[in-house]
């Protein structure tokens, strides 16, 4: 990991929580079939705030919502979104958490349809990500034909907090597009797994 942050993304700053992320996650390819649905949920809480307040709440997203375990989050009735909206380690917002909940069903019907998140999203980058040569953040997009394409389409299939500039952030977090500047040490290690994927 670099000593200094001239080497990463100038988003994480010095946070030690969001630096972490930056170096082991963000933009980083990802398959896995609970971290999709994970990132898709927190996506969707993360509309109208900043993505570290999602991440300082994480750890209690996870225990709310059962592992982010899309069986039991879609059994969810009245007492579980009491439940939820008195957990103050979360986002206790009425339209959230109901989304977090239709999300779990729509995301089951998708499973079945598409064989789940994984062979779903990436199909709408072919498979490989998508890699940006930026040099400046004010080069990154908020939103992209694809992630307006993504957005409609889960829109679709009954899922809510899913526009397209959520989609673009949703993209970027588990690497269907590299958006690390090219000055960012991250940039080629992600590049390289995205070839190797």
């Amino acid at each position: 990991m670099p000593a200094n942050s001239q080497s990463r993304c100038p988003w994480c700053g010095e946070d030690p929580l969001y630096r972490a992320y930056h170096d082991s996650e963000w933009g980083m390819p990802n398959h896995d079939e609970r971290t999709l649905f994970e990132f898709l949920i927190l996506e969707g809480a993360q509309a109208g705030l900043s993505w570290i307040t999602i991440l300082r709440k994480r750890t209690a997203y996870r225990r709310a919502f059962d592992g982010f375990d899309a069986e039991r989050m879609a059994r969810y009735g009245e007492a579980e979104t009491a439940r939820l909206l008195g957990d103050a380690g979360i986002v206790r917002n009425r339209l959230k958490i109901a989304a977090a909940i239709g999300n779990a069903r729509a995301y089951l019907a998708l499973r079945e349809e598409r064989g789940g998140l994984d062979p779903y999203v990436w199909s709408f980058v072919d498979g490989r990500p998508i890699v940006n040569t930026w040099t400046s953040m004010n080069e990154v997009p908020a939103r992209t034909a694809v992630s307006d394409a993504l957005s409609k389409d889960l829109a679709r299939r009954g899922f809510k907090f899913v526009g397209s500039t959520i989609c673009y952030a949703y993209m970027q977090a588990v690497g269907l597009v590299n958006d690390h500047l090219l000055g960012c040490y991250r940039h080629a290690a992600c590049a390289a797994a995205g070839e190797a994927s």
